[in-house]
């Protein structure tokens, strides 16, 4: 039984298994069949916060796959004074064969996965979003047939989604290049972990975003605040704008897709000429989150 907390949960065989999967359920679904691997399979989905696509795109995998799924909302009393995380989480496992999470604490989802008998998938946390990652990747290597000795760049927050792309892309062999002021770069304690866990990879930070960008096949970007940080919205507002990815960014790679884990602030993060261009793949990238978490549900359910 294994549970996906962060990218690092898996090795590179095992996400290329997993896009494998993946690949051979969305030819299937292509072609009009959706083939209902686990008739009776119940997932749980465990939501501190918003989602549209995360929600979406696994209860319709669920679905697909065969089996079910439950939304379980604040009126479960997940993470509160209602009842221990503990009696939850063993109570919630003896219900249902699959969790996914999405937890407004790292820690929380950690301590969850601590009791569960099941496999617990981080649907998104303060720390880390594998599965958009996982999705990410999933989308470039099927747009450009391999990622091995490729750029990624990251303009932007050094947050969740960025670290989770800086294993992702390692694991798979992708050069990383994040670009963002200093103070929002990776911190001290992630990049001793990157060393550690990847000490091979080839991981960059810069203040230049142009430089980040020459040679990339993607260029990526998130908000500026997340959910959480409205409190810092003028300062990163401020403190970002010159990462703005628009046209004359996107001049310095020609070649490379624009990439958005979505919801985006346009005018803010991303303009509207660039998310609405010909080099941007965000809808892919959405679509994507239903095929890549199928593959994953498949592999941790015990399909070959």
């Amino acid at each position: 039984m294994r549970h996906l907390l962060v990218p690092e949960d898996l090795s590179a065989h095992e996400i290329e298994t997993i896009f494998a999967i993946s690949q051979d359920l969305e030819t299937k679904y292509d072609a009009g069949i959706r083939e209902a691997l686990f008739p009776g399979r119940v997932l749980a989905l465990v939501f501190e916060k918003q989602s549209l696509r995360t929600r979406v795109s696994f209860q319709t995998a669920m679905v697909h796959l065969g089996g079910s799924s439950l939304f379980l909302g604040a009126d479960t009393g997940f993470a509160s004074s209602r009842e221990s995380l503990d009696d939850f989480g063993r109570v919630l496992s003896e219900y249902v064969d699959c969790i996914a999470c999405r937890s407004k604490s790292h820690t929380t989802l950690e301590a969850l996965a601590a009791v569960s008998s099941v496999p617990v998938i981080n649907a998104l946390s303060d720390f880390s979003h594998p599965c958009q990652a996982l999705a990410d990747c999933y989308t470039l290597r099927s747009r450009f047939g391999r990622l091995s000795d490729l750029t990624f760049a990251f303009v932007g927050d050094g947050n969740n989604m960025a670290r989770s792309l800086a294993v992702t892309c390692s694991l798979l062999g992708m050069r990383f290049v994040l670009a963002a002021p200093e103070a929002y770069q990776f911190d001290e304690a992630f990049q001793e972990h990157l060393k550690t866990i990847l000490p091979d990879a080839q991981i960059q930070q810069t203040t230049d975003p142009v430089t980040a960008v020459k040679g990339a096949v993607a260029v990526y970007t998130d908000v500026w605040a997340s959910m959480g940080q409205e409190s810092e919205r003028e300062v990163r507002q401020a403190a970002f704008q010159p990462y703005q990815v628009n046209a004359p960014l996107m001049e310095h790679c020609p070649d490379a897709v624009f990439m958005h884990c979505l919801p985006a602030r346009r005018g803010e993060e991303v303009t509207d000429e660039v998310i609405d261009g010909p080099q941007s793949v965000v809808v892919a990238q959405a679509a994507n989150r239903l095929h890549l978490q199928k593959g994953l549900l498949a592999w941790l359910l015990g399909h070959d």
